[in-house]
Protein backbone atom coordinates (compact mmCIF):
# COMPACT_ATOMS: atom_id res chain seq x y z
CA UNK A 1 0.00 0.00 0.00
CA UNK A 2 1.49 3.30 -1.08
CA UNK A 3 1.69 6.19 1.62
CA UNK A 4 -0.97 8.30 0.17
CA UNK A 5 -3.08 5.53 0.10
CA UNK A 6 -2.27 4.47 3.65
CA UNK A 7 -2.59 8.35 4.46
CA UNK A 8 -5.92 8.41 2.98
CA UNK A 9 -7.41 5.82 4.67
CA UNK A 10 -5.76 6.91 8.08
CA UNK A 11 -7.85 10.57 7.19
CA UNK A 12 -11.16 8.35 6.42
CA UNK A 13 -11.24 6.39 9.96
CA UNK A 14 -10.29 9.68 11.41
CA UNK A 15 -13.38 11.21 10.01
CA UNK A 16 -15.56 8.19 10.93
CA UNK A 17 -14.72 7.93 14.36
CA UNK A 18 -15.79 12.04 14.63
CA UNK A 19 -18.59 11.62 13.11
CA UNK A 20 -19.72 8.65 15.59
CA UNK A 21 -18.57 10.82 18.51
CA UNK A 22 -20.38 13.46 17.40
CA UNK A 23 -23.41 11.64 16.77
CA UNK A 24 -23.01 9.38 20.41
CA UNK A 25 -23.01 12.97 22.08
CA UNK A 26 -26.34 14.23 20.15
CA UNK A 27 -27.88 11.31 21.17
CA UNK A 28 -26.84 11.82 25.00
CA UNK A 29 -27.76 15.34 24.93
CA UNK A 30 -31.53 14.80 23.33
CA UNK A 31 -31.78 11.48 25.66
CA UNK A 32 -31.29 13.58 28.48
CA UNK A 33 -28.58 11.70 29.48
CA UNK A 34 -25.67 14.68 30.47
CA UNK A 35 -22.38 14.12 32.19
CA UNK A 36 -21.76 16.89 34.50
CA UNK A 37 -18.74 17.51 36.27
CA UNK A 38 -19.15 18.29 39.30
CA UNK A 39 -15.17 19.37 40.17
CA UNK A 40 -16.47 22.71 37.73
CA UNK A 41 -20.53 23.03 37.73
CA UNK A 42 -21.82 25.00 40.58
CA UNK A 43 -24.15 23.42 42.21
CA UNK A 44 -26.22 22.27 45.45
CA UNK A 45 -24.23 20.38 47.96
CA UNK A 46 -27.61 17.94 48.24
CA UNK A 47 -30.55 17.87 47.45
CA UNK A 48 -33.59 18.55 50.41
CA UNK A 49 -34.62 14.80 50.57
CA UNK A 50 -31.36 13.65 50.42
CA UNK A 51 -29.62 15.75 53.35
CA UNK A 52 -33.31 14.79 55.19
CA UNK A 53 -32.15 11.14 54.62
CA UNK A 54 -28.60 11.43 55.67
CA UNK A 55 -29.53 12.75 59.26
CA UNK A 56 -31.97 9.99 59.30
CA UNK A 57 -29.31 7.61 58.58
CA UNK A 58 -26.31 8.96 60.60
CA UNK A 59 -29.15 9.39 63.66
CA UNK A 60 -30.03 5.47 63.61
CA UNK A 61 -26.07 4.48 63.08
CA UNK A 62 -25.21 6.78 66.09
CA UNK A 63 -27.91 5.50 67.94
CA UNK A 64 -26.79 1.61 67.38
CA UNK A 65 -23.27 2.48 68.06
CA UNK A 66 -24.15 4.32 71.20
CA UNK A 67 -26.61 1.14 72.60
CA UNK A 68 -23.97 -1.83 71.33
CA UNK A 69 -20.88 0.48 72.50
CA UNK A 70 -19.27 -0.23 68.49
CA UNK A 71 -17.54 2.01 66.82
CA UNK A 72 -17.95 0.42 63.53
CA UNK A 73 -21.96 0.53 63.68
CA UNK A 74 -21.50 4.67 62.86
CA UNK A 75 -17.78 4.57 61.41
CA UNK A 76 -19.28 5.12 57.93
CA UNK A 77 -21.06 8.10 59.06
CA UNK A 78 -18.79 9.97 60.69
CA UNK A 79 -15.67 12.17 59.81
CA UNK A 80 -13.18 14.74 61.08
CA UNK A 81 -13.69 15.97 64.76
CA UNK A 82 -16.72 14.01 65.54
CA UNK A 83 -15.08 11.05 64.76
CA UNK A 84 -12.44 11.43 66.72
CA UNK A 85 -14.49 12.42 69.83
CA UNK A 86 -17.19 9.88 69.23
CA UNK A 87 -14.64 7.25 68.36
CA UNK A 88 -12.68 7.48 71.98
CA UNK A 89 -16.41 8.00 73.67
CA UNK A 90 -17.21 4.24 72.14
CA UNK A 91 -13.94 2.64 72.69
CA UNK A 92 -14.16 3.52 76.31
CA UNK A 93 -17.55 2.59 76.85
CA UNK A 94 -17.19 -0.98 75.22
CA UNK A 95 -13.60 -1.52 77.66
CA UNK A 96 -15.39 -0.72 80.62
CA UNK A 97 -19.35 -2.42 79.32
CA UNK A 98 -18.26 -4.68 76.60
CA UNK A 99 -22.00 -6.02 76.42
CA UNK A 100 -23.42 -2.57 75.65
CA UNK A 101 -24.80 0.63 76.77
CA UNK A 102 -27.62 0.10 79.91
CA UNK A 103 -28.04 3.70 80.09
CA UNK A 104 -28.74 4.01 76.39
CA UNK A 105 -31.35 6.67 75.20
CA UNK A 106 -32.17 7.41 71.95
CA UNK A 107 -31.03 10.75 70.07
CA UNK A 108 -34.39 12.19 68.62
CA UNK A 109 -33.45 15.13 66.25
CA UNK A 110 -36.54 16.93 65.27
CA UNK A 111 -37.65 20.24 63.52
CA UNK A 112 -34.73 20.05 61.57
CA UNK A 113 -34.00 22.67 59.17
CA UNK A 114 -31.25 22.49 55.86
CA UNK A 115 -28.92 25.16 54.89
CA UNK A 116 -27.21 23.74 51.31
CA UNK A 117 -24.84 26.02 49.63
CA UNK A 118 -23.94 26.11 46.15
CA UNK A 119 -20.89 25.55 44.89
CA UNK A 120 -17.86 23.92 42.80
CA UNK A 121 -16.06 21.23 43.70
CA UNK A 122 -14.69 18.75 46.55
CA UNK A 123 -15.72 18.48 49.37
CA UNK A 124 -19.83 19.15 49.05
CA UNK A 125 -21.33 20.16 52.41
CA UNK A 126 -24.44 21.28 54.03
CA UNK A 127 -25.65 22.33 57.80
CA UNK A 128 -28.60 20.40 59.35
CA UNK A 129 -29.91 22.55 62.19
CA UNK A 130 -32.79 20.45 64.25
CA UNK A 131 -33.58 20.20 67.82
CA UNK A 132 -32.49 17.35 70.08
CA UNK A 133 -33.89 15.03 73.24
CA UNK A 134 -30.71 15.83 74.97
CA UNK A 135 -28.91 19.37 75.56
CA UNK A 136 -31.41 21.24 76.95
CA UNK A 137 -33.13 23.85 74.71
CA UNK A 138 -30.32 24.31 72.53
CA UNK A 139 -30.21 23.70 68.71
CA UNK A 140 -28.23 20.62 67.08
CA UNK A 141 -26.07 21.73 64.53
CA UNK A 142 -24.52 18.98 62.34
CA UNK A 143 -21.94 19.43 59.27
CA UNK A 144 -22.38 16.96 56.79
CA UNK A 145 -19.52 16.05 53.88
CA UNK A 146 -18.92 14.09 51.22
CA UNK A 147 -15.46 14.01 48.81
CA UNK A 148 -17.31 12.36 45.45
CA UNK A 149 -21.04 11.32 44.80
CA UNK A 150 -20.01 7.54 45.50
CA UNK A 151 -19.42 8.72 48.62
CA UNK A 152 -21.52 8.79 51.77
CA UNK A 153 -22.67 11.68 53.78
CA UNK A 154 -20.52 11.76 56.74
CA UNK A 155 -21.03 14.23 59.74
CA UNK A 156 -17.34 16.04 60.48
CA UNK A 157 -18.87 18.97 62.65
CA UNK A 158 -21.22 18.69 65.35
CA UNK A 159 -21.61 21.43 67.64
CA UNK A 160 -24.48 22.27 70.19
CA UNK A 161 -25.60 25.92 69.97
CA UNK A 162 -28.56 28.24 71.68
CA UNK A 163 -31.23 28.34 69.68
CA UNK A 164 -31.18 32.06 69.75
CA UNK A 165 -27.63 32.28 68.29
CA UNK A 166 -28.28 30.44 65.06
CA UNK A 167 -27.82 33.45 62.80
CA UNK A 168 -30.16 33.96 59.46
CA UNK A 169 -28.07 32.98 56.42
CA UNK A 170 -27.98 34.42 53.19
CA UNK A 171 -29.47 32.42 50.26
CA UNK A 172 -30.74 32.87 46.58
CA UNK A 173 -33.66 33.11 45.02
CA UNK A 174 -34.36 29.13 44.92
CA UNK A 175 -33.20 29.26 48.88
CA UNK A 176 -29.01 27.90 48.33
CA UNK A 177 -26.98 29.09 50.72
CA UNK A 178 -23.35 30.63 49.77
CA UNK A 179 -20.26 28.71 51.13
CA UNK A 180 -17.10 31.04 52.37
CA UNK A 181 -13.80 30.35 50.88
CA UNK A 182 -11.53 29.13 53.34
CA UNK A 183 -9.30 31.95 52.40
CA UNK A 184 -12.09 34.75 51.87
CA UNK A 185 -10.84 37.84 53.41
CA UNK A 186 -14.38 39.33 53.76
CA UNK A 187 -14.96 38.46 57.31
CA UNK A 188 -13.38 39.74 60.61
CA UNK A 189 -10.53 36.80 60.47
CA UNK A 190 -10.69 34.43 57.11
CA UNK A 191 -11.86 31.25 58.33
CA UNK A 192 -8.81 29.50 57.57
CA UNK A 193 -7.34 31.18 60.39
CA UNK A 194 -9.72 30.89 63.34
CA UNK A 195 -8.39 27.62 64.16
CA UNK A 196 -4.87 29.22 64.82
CA UNK A 197 -6.22 32.36 65.86
CA UNK A 198 -8.25 30.43 68.68
CA UNK A 199 -5.77 28.17 70.19
CA UNK A 200 -3.41 31.49 70.40
CA UNK A 201 -6.72 33.63 72.32
CA UNK A 202 -6.29 30.73 74.70
CA UNK A 203 -2.82 30.67 75.83
CA UNK A 204 -2.55 34.27 75.56
CA UNK A 205 -5.83 35.93 75.22
CA UNK A 206 -6.48 39.57 73.19
CA UNK A 207 -9.09 41.12 71.18
CA UNK A 208 -9.76 39.08 68.31
CA UNK A 209 -12.13 36.87 70.06
CA UNK A 210 -15.49 38.23 72.16
CA UNK A 211 -15.86 37.31 75.90
CA UNK A 212 -17.87 34.30 76.57
CA UNK A 213 -18.50 30.79 78.19
CA UNK A 214 -15.90 29.18 75.31
CA UNK A 215 -13.08 32.04 75.76
CA UNK A 216 -12.59 34.24 78.53
CA UNK A 217 -14.45 31.99 80.97
CA UNK A 218 -12.56 29.00 79.90
CA UNK A 219 -9.29 30.70 80.16
CA UNK A 220 -9.97 31.89 84.00
CA UNK A 221 -11.14 28.19 84.57
CA UNK A 222 -7.82 27.13 83.29
CA UNK A 223 -6.06 29.85 85.64
CA UNK A 224 -7.97 28.59 89.11
CA UNK A 225 -6.70 25.17 87.89
CA UNK A 226 -3.44 25.96 87.59
CA UNK A 227 -3.52 27.35 91.59
CA UNK A 228 -4.47 24.66 93.56
CA UNK A 229 -1.90 23.07 95.02
CA UNK A 230 -0.01 19.58 94.77
CA UNK A 231 -0.92 19.77 91.35
CA UNK A 232 0.07 21.29 88.36
CA UNK A 233 -2.09 21.91 85.28
CA UNK A 234 -0.03 22.44 82.22
CA UNK A 235 -2.55 23.46 78.69
CA UNK A 236 -1.23 23.28 75.03
CA UNK A 237 -3.30 24.31 72.80
CA UNK A 238 -2.72 23.72 68.77
CA UNK A 239 -4.70 24.46 65.02
CA UNK A 240 -5.97 21.45 63.40
CA UNK A 241 -6.56 22.82 60.00
CA UNK A 242 -5.69 20.03 57.32
CA UNK A 243 -7.93 16.90 55.32
CA UNK A 244 -11.09 16.30 57.21
CA UNK A 245 -10.49 18.96 59.84
CA UNK A 246 -10.64 21.68 57.15
CA UNK A 247 -13.04 24.51 58.45
CA UNK A 248 -16.64 24.86 56.81
CA UNK A 249 -18.23 28.43 56.61
CA UNK A 250 -21.76 29.69 55.59
CA UNK A 251 -22.13 32.92 54.76
CA UNK A 252 -24.65 34.64 57.09
CA UNK A 253 -27.22 37.67 55.45
CA UNK A 254 -25.50 40.30 57.09
CA UNK A 255 -22.15 39.51 55.30
CA UNK A 256 -20.36 37.52 58.18
CA UNK A 257 -20.13 33.97 58.21
CA UNK A 258 -20.22 30.90 60.60
CA UNK A 259 -17.28 29.07 60.77
CA UNK A 260 -17.40 25.32 61.82
CA UNK A 261 -13.17 24.83 62.73
CA UNK A 262 -11.19 22.06 64.72
CA UNK A 263 -8.73 22.48 67.55
CA UNK A 264 -6.68 20.04 69.33
CA UNK A 265 -5.57 20.78 72.84
CA UNK A 266 -2.99 18.86 75.49
CA UNK A 267 -4.37 19.15 79.16
CA UNK A 268 -1.18 17.56 81.58
CA UNK A 269 -1.65 17.31 85.08
CA UNK A 270 1.86 16.92 87.51
CA UNK A 271 1.71 15.84 91.17
CA UNK A 272 3.98 17.16 93.80
CA UNK A 273 7.01 15.12 95.24
CA UNK A 274 5.30 12.72 97.50
CA UNK A 275 1.90 12.62 96.34
CA UNK A 276 -0.21 11.42 93.05
CA UNK A 277 -2.47 12.22 90.40
CA UNK A 278 -5.60 11.93 91.40
CA UNK A 279 -7.49 9.19 89.95
CA UNK A 280 -8.93 9.61 86.71
CA UNK A 281 -12.83 8.02 85.89
CA UNK A 282 -13.08 4.43 84.42
CA UNK A 283 -13.78 5.97 80.90
CA UNK A 284 -10.47 8.24 81.21
CA UNK A 285 -8.87 5.42 82.32
CA UNK A 286 -9.63 3.05 79.50
CA UNK A 287 -8.30 5.29 77.23
CA UNK A 288 -5.03 5.56 78.82
CA UNK A 289 -1.36 3.98 77.97
CA UNK A 290 1.18 3.77 80.35
CA UNK A 291 1.07 3.61 84.50
CA UNK A 292 0.01 7.08 86.09
CA UNK A 293 2.22 8.12 88.66
CA UNK A 294 3.41 11.19 88.76
CA UNK A 295 1.80 13.10 85.65
CA UNK A 296 -1.10 12.11 83.75
CA UNK A 297 -1.38 13.96 80.16
CA UNK A 298 -5.03 14.20 78.31
CA UNK A 299 -5.19 14.55 74.56
CA UNK A 300 -8.47 16.84 73.66
CA UNK A 301 -10.11 17.30 70.13
CA UNK A 302 -12.72 19.83 69.61
CA UNK A 303 -14.79 21.48 67.28
CA UNK A 304 -16.22 24.86 67.43
CA UNK A 305 -18.94 27.28 65.68
CA UNK A 306 -17.71 30.77 65.46
CA UNK A 307 -19.86 33.81 63.92
CA UNK A 308 -17.47 35.48 62.11
CA UNK A 309 -18.43 38.97 61.04
CA UNK A 310 -18.33 41.13 58.38
CA UNK A 311 -15.26 43.48 57.85
CA UNK A 312 -13.82 43.93 61.34
CA UNK A 313 -15.38 42.99 64.60
CA UNK A 314 -14.75 40.24 67.30
CA UNK A 315 -15.57 37.15 66.90
CA UNK A 316 -18.28 35.26 68.96
CA UNK A 317 -17.59 31.53 69.34
CA UNK A 318 -21.32 30.21 69.78
CA UNK A 319 -20.94 26.41 70.47
CA UNK A 320 -18.06 24.34 71.50
CA UNK A 321 -18.31 20.03 71.68
CA UNK A 322 -14.74 18.48 73.18
CA UNK A 323 -13.80 15.00 73.73
CA UNK A 324 -10.72 13.10 75.20
CA UNK A 325 -9.27 11.25 72.63
CA UNK A 326 -6.35 9.42 74.46
CA UNK A 327 -3.81 9.93 77.38
CA UNK A 328 -0.97 8.86 78.92
CA UNK A 329 0.81 7.84 81.90
CA UNK A 330 3.75 8.62 83.53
Amino acid sequence: MSRDRSRRGLRRRGRNALIAASLTALSLTASGCVVVHGEREVLPAAGRAEAAKALRQFTDAYNKADKAYYRSLDAKHVTGALADIDGARLKAGHANSPSGNANHSPLELTDAKFTIPKKAGWPRWFVADAKGNKGGNARWLLVFTRDGLGEPWQVAYLTLVAAGDVPEFKKDADGWAEAVPAGSTGPAVPPAELSKGYASHLKSGGNTFADGPYTSTLRANRKKLAKRPGLVRQFIDEPLTSGDYAPLALRTADGGALVFFTTHHYEKQTAAAGTSVPTPNRDVQALTKGEIKQSLTLEIIANEAALDPAGSGRVSVLGRVQGLTAAQGE
